[in-house]
């Protein structure tokens, strides 16, 4: 079937014909605002345009993994999707292979609802929510309550002020929806909204609680630093021999470099060859999870056309655990960090975050059993805000009183409390009312479960070992039984990994007893 050739300008077709051409669209804009002056002035410097440019083809590509996109950009090529129809080969496209195969695959539905999509696994984070893409009915959206929806479905897992990859695919009834909410169609009402939440949240809890993950050290390491057992060659204290000594010196300072050169390069190329493919995935024997292997696009440099061929693709299946691997204590470095082993490797275990996963736990069954009581106090503690800051409480007391708080007026600037519920731990009354405060003044809400979350993380943080606290053999072997006997021993309540794993192909890669492929 012959392609067609359209030329419009201001909206109108002046020119329209037959047209041979390859399988695909080609979209060519030349000066955008000749008839809209006023709008140009609005612009925005050309790095910034073009990022923006950039952000809608992503969401795109996404949307429509079944469409093979090419951006181009002044002879440079952006981005490049395969078009297959398989989303986790167009995030590869958009967000590169390594962050591909570490994506898990979601699926949920109700009567109204049919969610599909990709997730991040814990480790892999950014700065900002906006690598959370949510499209609904083949259209990207931003819904702000659906982000903060998967966001919470990931938990204690994630670090504070970190934020997952998402790609979350929602089907539903057009009649559900309302598009004209806004011009260019990206906000959309949803009338049960709610209930969409609900549904996005546990699904995201259920891929998360179904395999946690023990990150890879190797992965986390960098060789470019000074190494402290092969000194610098400016460094090394060269014996002279017999012979021209400023020759040999300067012989011996020359096979130096080389040897540190040669060495620094065999780490990072192990570095390289391990990035992104060493992780341990343990979780619940009944589920089933696929990782990606060699199986993502291969793109050749120079064509003219997005030209896609596959490595045989692989799928294989993740092994995984019913419980939390066995591991043998064998010493502790700097009163921090535990070492142990088993038969797949070496694990080293940060003790303050593996006590705080533990009393997190504990303080969070115990406040979930204690009722919504109030106690007074005899002398009532003294809150001091900023003006601002109190002017916004005052105007929301009662909601504080809903929970069992009882602040008054105390000044221009203060609050007396008097009144708190009865789980507050004692000594902490001050610190936990001015982070409900907190809570009160960024969403102008208070979540009970939120609260008393809030609470158990920062009591489990307080009464945890700190760093630098040596602690005995027996003491570091219950630690390890008690935090195996949790329900997530992965994450510390603020996100931070607990444990990390070397294998052993790893170790010996690193001490080259097994050589890399020539």
């Amino acid at each position: 079937m012959p392609g067609k050739y359209l030329r419009i300008s201001g909206g109108i077709i002046e020119e329209e014909k037959s047209f041979g051409t390859r399988k695909g669209s080609s979209v060519t804009v030349e000066n955008l605002f000749f008839n809209t002056p006023a709008r140009l002035k609005y612009i925005k410097t050309l790095q910034t345009e073009l990022s923006s440019i950039t952000d809608i083809i992503n969401r795109i590509s996404l949307s429509h993994p079944a469409i093979a996109f090419r951006l181009v950009h002044d002879g440079n090529q952006l981005l490049r999707t395969a078009g297959n129809g398989d989303l986790q080969q167009a995030v590869a496209g958009v967000y590169g292979t390594k962050t591909a195969r570490k994506m898990l695959a979601i699926q949920s539905e109700d009567l109204d609802f049919q969610i599909t999509g990709l997730v991040s696994i814990p480790e892999v984070t950014r700065a900002s929510r906006n690598y959370v893409t949510v499209i609904l009915n083949g259209r990207y959206i931003r819904n702000y309550n659906l982000q903060k929806a998967i966001i919470d479905g990931y938990g204690s897992r994630l670090m504070i002020g970190r934020y997952p990859i998402a790609i979350i695919n929602i089907e539903t009834d057009a009649l559900l929806l309302d598009v004209n909410v806004h011009p260019s169609k990206r906000e959309v009402r949803i009338s049960k909204e709610k209930e969409l939440q609900t549904l996005l949240n546990q699904a995201i809890q259920e891929a998360m609680n179904n395999v946690s993950f023990i990150p890879s050290g190797l992965e986390n390491l960098s060789f470019k630093r000074e190494s402290t057992i092969y000194n610098r060659p400016e460094q090394m204290n060269v014996e002279l021999e017999d012979g021209n000594p400023q020759k040999k010196e300067s012989q011996q300072v020359d096979e130096a470099q080389d040897n540190w050169s040669s060495l620094k390069n065999s780490y990072e190329n192990i570095l390289e060859e391990e990035r992104g493919s060493s992780i341990s995935i343990i979780g619940e024997s009944n589920s089933q999870h696929t990782v990606l292997d060699e199986q993502l696009p291969v793109v050749p440099e120079e064509h003219d056309e997005p030209v896609f061929t596959t490595v045989k693709k692989m799928e294989k299946e993740v092994v995984i655990e019913k419980t939390f691997p066995q591991l043998y204590y064998f010493g502790q470095m700097h009163g921090t960090y535990l070492f142990a082993q088993n038969e797949h490797g070496l694990y080293m275990i940060d003790q303050h975050a593996a006590q705080e996963r533990i009393k997190y736990e504990y303080y969070r069954e115990e406040i979930a059993k204690v009722s919504t009581d109030s106690q007074g106090l005899l002398i009532p503690i003294t809150i001091e805000l900023p003006l601002d800051e109190f002017i916004q409480v005052k105007e929301n007391l009662y909601k504080l009183e809903e929970i069992g708080i009882s602040l008054q007026s105390f000044g221009k600037q203060t609050f007396l409390l008097d009144q708190h519920p009865v789980w507050f731990a004692s000594g902490q009354e001050e610190a936990i009312v001015n982070d409900i405060l907190q809570m009160l003044l960024k969403e102008n809400n208070i979540s009970i479960k939120k609260l008393r979350e809030a609470a158990a993380i920062m009591m489990s943080c307080k009464r945890s070992i700190k760093a630098n606290h040596y602690i005995n053999e027996a003491e570091a072997k219950q630690l390890l039984k008690d935090l195996a006997a949790t329900k997530n021993p992965y994450n510390c309540p603020h996100g931070r990994p607990v444990l990390i794993h070397f294998t052993n192909n790893d170790i010996e890669k690193m001490f080259k007893r097994i050589q890399d492929p020539h």
